[in-house]
């Protein structure tokens, strides 16, 4: 009889610890309201195919020989960033015309020369210090005697995805709708080479790591892997859960209220083989417990080839990938609150 009483009072005390974090989840999810939904639709719809083709074949053209980190080509790739920034008027924290956080020879393990990470921004109106990063990495394969590795997914497509928001994001500050918090385009070097560039900035951060709410990764978002070839209206989303409840919520408030993708989190399973929540540039964030979301299509037989050419790209699917990540990043940078860290990864 005791055991029984002992039992049924820890089940009572389970039920109401069960009931108590559902309601939090649905208190969660309630507050998480996109009342200017037609607004960011007028932004989000400024995200053109067009101007994403346009990206990608440039950003992976022979012209950038590969963009091999500390290689003339990845310099003249990160170049093109810059120009694309100044021509748009978005400015950079680090000075005048200075978009470039050099990584240093020694800071590269084997011996890959000084590499740029290239950053711009837009500063928030309400609470300034405040920094969400969208990030995505600008290197890849470089090239060899007989072929050219031009990486037009790998990262041709995130770097056209966030080209693309911070043209939206700012012509929303042109006409009055500035974000609340400052949003950071920050391009990483080094990737392919033991997530280089993302190390360096968060060993040496521009903006405090504590004042940063949320880092949006982006790694290969044109393509479609065989899983879905008959279901391409998906995306791989990869730790938007482990370290802050509200933002997975955010997430797929987003996506619910603007794109309907398919959010497919099966690589985001501590079990899965490939530890991917490890292998890109939002992983040094979240070591430093910055909330995270990787957005990833899965990899395919041109991973890492050749083969990875611009005229493989789904470009009305990139564009659509790409207007989940605006519709999440402006929800970040506009709430009330900022985002809470309330897990452990």
């Amino acid at each position: 009889m005791k055991a029984l009483i002992v039992a049924s009072a820890l089940t009572l005390v389970g039920s109401c610890a069960t009931l108590s974090h559902t309601k939090k989840l649905q208190n969660i999810k309630d507050s998480i309201v996109f009342t200017d939904a037609n607004i960011i639709n007028n932004y989000a719809n400024t995200i053109t195919v067009a101007e994403l083709n346009t990206h990608v074949y440039k950003f992976s053209s022979d012209e950038f020989e590969g963009r091999r980190a500390g290689e003339p080509g990845h310099h003249k790739a990160a170049n093109y960033l810059k120009d694309y920034y100044i021509k748009e008027g978005i400015a950079s924290p680090l000075g005048t015309d200075n978009y470039y956080q050099i990584v240093p020879e020694s800071f590269f393990d084997n011996g890959i020369k000084s590499s740029p990470n290239v950053i711009a921004y837009i500063k928030g109106t309400e609470y300034p210090d405040e920094v969400l990063i969208i990030s995505g990495h600008s290197d890849h394969e470089g090239f060899t005697e007989k072929f050219i590795y031009n990486g037009a997914d790998d990262n041709g497509s995130g770097t056209a995805a966030m080209l693309e928001m911070a043209q939206a994001f700012k012509k929303a500050e042109n006409e009055g709708f500035a974000p609340k918090r400052s949003i950071v385009f920050l391009h990483f070097t080094g990737e392919e080479v033991d997530l280089t560039g993302s190390r360096y900035y968060t060993k040496h951060p521009v903006f405090p790591l504590h004042n940063t709410i949320a880092n949006l990764n982006i790694d290969m978002i044109g393509r479609v892997d065989d899983s879905h070839e008959d279901n391409p209206n998906y995306i791989y989303l990869i730790g938007s859960d482990r370290l802050s409840t509200e933002l997975h919520y955010i997430s797929e408030s987003a996506n619910e209220n603007f794109t309907k993708l398919e959010l497919d989190y099966r690589l985001n399973s501590d079990s899965d083989p490939n530890q991917y929540y490890s292998r890109s540039d939002h992983y040094n964030f979240a070591q430093n417990g910055v909330p995270v979301i990787f957005y990833f299509n899965g990899t395919h037989d041109d991973y890492h080839e050749p083969t990875d050419t611009a005229e493989k790209i789904n470009f009305p699917l990139l564009q659509k990938r790409t207007k989940l990540i605006f519709t999440t990043a402006w929800y970040i940078a506009n709430n009330e609150k900022p985002i809470k860290v309330d897990l452990d990864s």
